[in-house]
């Protein structure tokens, strides 16, 4: 083992992100440091936070225990009624949501993971214009269902659109300069992925358990609906209340939000740890250098030792993302009562909330891949990226800041916009599927805003899933690009020339202590 770790980085490799003419590169520097260096690859045999591990293992199996008494109830009842479309719609219950509306969610899923497979597929296509494609999409997007939403005067929605929709406009311009770094930056992510199939099959798998869980969710929450709500046959044998129920959906929508984030993470700290972060401390396969099966390894260390840790950080997210909804309830249900001040004040409170939920998953992204690398803890990993960050001077707030290298390269927001277009497009087919089928139970509209939440989220989720393969390659260079960044210029000497020259003090190296 002493030999190997004695070995320095390998030497030079095929040039990765090729074809982006004009852009300079820099020699090659061979760096003497050990891929190894700092326990690299090599973490210890130690379960890291093991009460997050236990506090997610045992929430998930009262999800269980939870879902299965209310679902052995809904099947007993069947379902009280309802079916596919228009006919089916209005042949259940008028009490409470039925199976008509588990169609309508099993469809969402369904069209979620078409898009979401399709916009994989446009992003292994195409690389420099896919920043134009997808802000142009959602851009005229939200112009559309802006104006859907003025027309039928659905007038909170159409406030919020109307918002995101000039955001979309400013950013599109704002950033439409910086976009060449970014898709140079994308085709080496995308090159690399290319080399490594396990990159598609860590990520259709992950995509895969989200749709799983959402499928599961969605007729959990059916079904709780369907128990315990005032008013239903069931109540003759249960008590039935409507704090039960929004707590037990509560409960669950927390579990389904925490369960599907520490899949997604952990498909994050597997692609970090195995095939991209192979890559860049090893280099390419077909050098020999790399070890066995590296994609199989960080997974097992990512589901196993470093579990704890990904449940930690993903229960923060969570807990902002249920603040979020909820600050989102409070809107709706002020605009509903004729109180638009409160609704403003609401909605302006969860978009704060939503600015702090994005640094908080964009910061625990690094931290993951801190985690992956390394086998640490939560903390210690959150320390350690914010050590390299500030040493990097990625926190001055100017354009050699995390404006000018993180958000600078687009993708993240890229990915974020492609998502939010396939949650939007999947909550309007949502909507435009409740006009036309007018269920039983929504005939005075309680429900459409529920429903279309859950899809939202079920179809932002799974689309999430799929672009956190491609953010895990980006976030995985630029750590290694602020741990050894004269690696980078043996991988990909283009996009290592294009970040010297325009920011040469990002080059510069950070010792590890």
């Amino acid at each position: 083992m002493e030999q190997v770790q004695s070995k320095p980085y390998p030497g030079p490799t095929p040039n990765y992100g090729g074809g982006y003419g004009g852009f300079p590169e820099q020699p090659p520097a061979y760096d003497q440091k050990s891929p190894y260096e700092g326990d690299r690859f090599k973490p210890k045999r130690t379960i890291n936070d093991p009460l997050f591990l236990i506090f997610f293992v045992l929430q998930l199996l009262g999800y269980a225990a939870l879902s299965g008494i209310v679902l052995n109830s809904w099947s007993s009842s069947n379902g009280f009624g309802g079916g596919l479309g228009k006919s089916g719609g209005q042949s259940g219950t008028a009490v409470t949501v039925n199976r008509s509306t588990v169609y309508l969610l099993l469809l969402v899923t369904a069209a979620a993971l078409l898009l979401s497979t399709f916009y994989l597929m446009l992003t292994r296509a195409f690389t420099r214009t896919i920043m134009h494609i997808t802000l142009v999409l959602t851009i005229l997007l939200n112009i559309g269902i802006c104006v859907y939403y003025w027309i039928t005067r659905y007038w909170s929605g159409a406030i919020i659109f109307t918002v995101i929709a000039l955001l979309a406009i400013f950013s599109y311009f704002g950033f439409r300069s910086r976009i060449p770094l970014a898709s140079l930056l994308l085709q080496v992510v995308m090159d690399v992925a290319k080399h490594h199939k396990s990159v598609y099959l860590v990520a259709f798998v992950a995509l895969l358990l989200q749709a799983a869980l959402a499928v599961w969710y969605v007729f959990t929450t059916i079904a709780t609906y369907n128990k315990y709500t005032p008013g239903n046959p069931n109540c003759a044998t249960t008590s039935c209340s409507s704090g039960t129920v929004a707590g037990l959906i509560f409960y669950e929508t927390f579990s389904f939000l925490w369960t599907s984030q520490v899949v997604k993470n952990v498909s994050i700290a597997t692609l970090a740890g195995g095939p991209f972060g192979a890559w860049y401390y090893f280099g390419p396969r077909e050098m020999g250098e790399m070890p066995k099966h590296p994609t199989t390894s960080a997974f097992g260390r990512a589901s196993t030792l470093s579990l704890g840790s990904i449940a930690f950080g993903s229960l923060i997210v969570t807990l902002l993302e249920l603040l979020k909804m909820l600050l989102n309830m409070i809107r709706n249900n002020a605009n509903a009562d004729g109180h638009p001040v409160e609704a403003c004040l609401a909605c302006c409170a969860a978009c704060f909330i939503g600015c702090i939920e994005s640094l908080v998953e964009w910061f625990n992204r690094y931290a993951y891949i801190e985690i992956a690398l390394y086998g640490k803890p939560y903390i210690p990993a959150a320390k350690d990226t914010w050590r390299l960050f500030k040493d990097r001077e990625f926190l001055i707030v100017v354009r050699q800041g995390i404006d000018a290298l993180v958000n600078d390269s687009l993708v993240g927001m890229t990915l974020t916009w492609g998502a939010y277009a396939v949650g939007i497009t999947c909550s309007l087919f949502a909507y435009l599927y409740l006009r036309f089928t007018a269920p039983s139970y929504n005939a005075d509209g309680n429900y459409t805003a529920p429903i279309l939440l859950f899809a939202f989220l079920i179809a932002t989720l799974c689309s999430l899933t799929l672009s956190s393969a491609i953010e895990a390659g980006v976030s995985t260079i630029f750590v290694g690009l602020g741990e050894d960044p004269q690696v980078l210029a043996i991988r990909a000497p283009q996009l290592f020339g294009l970040i010297a020259e325009r920011y040469p003090h990002v080059t510069a190296g950070v010792p590890r202590v």
